[in-house]
């Protein structure tokens, strides 16, 4: 309890005190929320996996689906267990013993020994300090094709003059306390997951041939580590694409394991891409996803909060909630997509003889054609271009439209493909406007096919938090891959720069396109 006697008799000073007061008690209850709500996550994960486990018959998961389920229940739970450690101020963080096997550096591995000495070896009384000793930690470390060791000596010295204590060089920072793995290993398994394409307990039995003897649970905690450290570079590759005034977006399936059934419901991952590539512009090109549990458009709404600008989308209906004009939020105007138009038009086309949808595609095909000669000259150019060549050809098309819609069943598959032009004509046009804006949305198109082949790969999520991670850390991925960065070289770069305290202020350094000048 404190002295009254120990109470300043100044007013303001004795106001200073109570504030900064109920500011340590308001940090106490926020850290204690924050617990609380981990503990709540942790236990519904738990309750997810004793159902998929032990459930009765009919509500296990497919034994050869299992393993896929169990690692992003793993990944997220880690991601948790990392959370509560950043809540320990650094120097008070004390590595805790694994109660589960992290698996054995095999004898065979070349060793790459680096001795780390004190900066400096004379004693605070003047003397020579000697090595008395040392200690020795290893480390899985791996380079292309070649699993190694990394073996860390930290001598020890004394002074013989003296008994001031023992001198060491400090351990150096890890992304797992105590882990056998160096940041480059994570790396190469979160690039061989997410770029490769390989689950955890694939890469576990790759590793397995080399004699390293590494559970998919050891993986995935080192994948849920590294999500959790790498979410503010993903939070600020949002926000930068989000500065810009022309993104795209799109969305696609994400299948996720629904917790005691067999089945799996259907999230969506949402790509945020920017490409300025195309009209010369300054920004590096770049994509976020972003998992929600539907495809409503109060998602995207969510997601491109704060963004104000044109974007390119294809004819999805949940879009229309960005432009209803009752909607309050910055402004925002869509750009359709032409690739979108012709293809219900070539569908009609393969399936037999069609005139008037042969003559649509050979007309949206010309518009490709001057497309392709305005591609890499600055949005001035581009626009001055398609008023000159591009828009006869639309006001012509919107003749034709009208006419053929007049006389084509409202209900047959061409009547259905002409309509949707029409319903989207305004934002179909809106590139004859503005020399930034593409005919189509196939930029970041481009980008989510990755994400359709791990989840061909993966069959999908195990979990809502393993969506999470994944959308993470593919969208780093992706965007190294936009930006001809090599994503392991980026990614243990950038896990090493976190894990020796790099500055949360300057975290846009660790963005993709930085990568070259670190």
């Amino acid at each position: 309890m404190l002295d009254t006697a120990d109470l300043p008799d100044d007013v303001a000073a004795l106001k200073a005190m109570l504030i900064a007061a109920q500011e340590r008690e308001s940090g106490k209850d926020a850290q204690i929320a924050r617990k609380d709500e981990r503990i709540e996550r942790l236990e519904k994960l738990v309750a997810a996996f004793k159902q998929a486990a032990f459930g009765r018959k009919s509500e296990k998961t497919d034994p050869d689906q299992f393993d896929l389920a169990l690692e992003d229940l793993e990944t997220a739970i880690a991601t948790i267990h990392a959370e509560d450690e950043a809540d320990v101020p650094t120097g008070n963080r004390i590595a805790k013993p694994r109660a589960i096997n992290r698996g054995s550096l095999p004898k065979h591995l070349p060793r790459v020994v680096e001795v780390i000495e004190p900066e400096s070896l004379v004693c605070a009384c003047g003397g020579c300090l000697h090595r008395i000793g040392e200690d020795v930690s290893e480390r899985l470390d791996v380079v292309p094709a070649q699993y190694r060791v990394i073996v860390t000596r930290r001598p020890k010295y004394a002074c013989r003059a003296c008994t001031d204590g023992v001198v060491q060089a400090p351990a150096p920072a890890r992304l797992i306390q105590a882990g056998l793995p160096t940041e480059a290993s994570v790396a190469h398994v979160l690039v061989s997951k997410y770029a490769d394409h390989l689950p955890l307990y694939r890469q576990a039995q790759i590793m397995s041939r080399q004699g390293i003897d590494l559970d998919r649970s050891t993986l995935a905690d080192w994948v849920g580590r590294a999500a959790f450290e790498l979410r503010p570079v993903f939070d600020a590759l949002i926000t930068d694409l989000k500065r810009s005034t022309k993104l795209f977006m799109d969305e696609t399936r994400a299948p996720v394991l629904d917790p005691g059934s067999r089945k799996t419901k259907t999230g969506y991952f949402w790509a945020l891409a920017r490409d300025d590539r195309p009209w010369g512009g300054g920004a590096p090109p770049g994509v976020a996803f972003t998992y929600a549990p539907g495809r409503g458009g109060v998602h995207a709404e969510r997601i491109l909060q704060d963004f104000s600008g044109i974007l390119q989308v294809d004819g999805y209906a949940g879009y229309n909630r960005l432009i209803a004009p009752d909607r309050v939020g910055a402004d925002i105007r869509l750009a359709y997509c032409w690739a979108h138009a012709r293809r219900k038009l070539m569908e009609i086309t393969r399936n037999g003889s069609a005139p008037i949808a042969e003559d649509g595609v050979k007309r949206i095909g010309e518009l490709y054609r001057i497309e392709a000669k305005l591609r890499g000259l600055d949005p001035q150019a581009r626009l001055a271009g398609r008023q000159e060549r591009s828009a006869p050809l639309i006001t012509d098309m919107q003749a034709w439209l009208v006419s053929h819609r007049a006389r084509v069943g409202t209900k047959s598959p061409l009547g259905e493909a002409l309509a949707y032009m029409a319903k989207y004509w305004e934002g179909l046009k809106l590139f004859l406007t503005d020399g930034r804006i593409e005919i189509d949305s196939n930029s970041v198109e481009r980008t989510i096919r990755p994400i359709a082949l791990n989840r061909k790969n993966a069959l999908f999520a195990g979990h809502d938090a393993g969506a999470e991670n994944w959308a993470t850390i593919a969208s780093l991925v992706e965007t190294c891959k936009l930006n001809a960065v090599d994503p392991l070289a980026y990614l243990t770069a950038t896990l090493s720069a976190v894990v020796n305290g790099h500055k949360q202020s300057r975290v846009e350094e660790l963005l993709p396109w930085n990568c070259l000048a670190r």
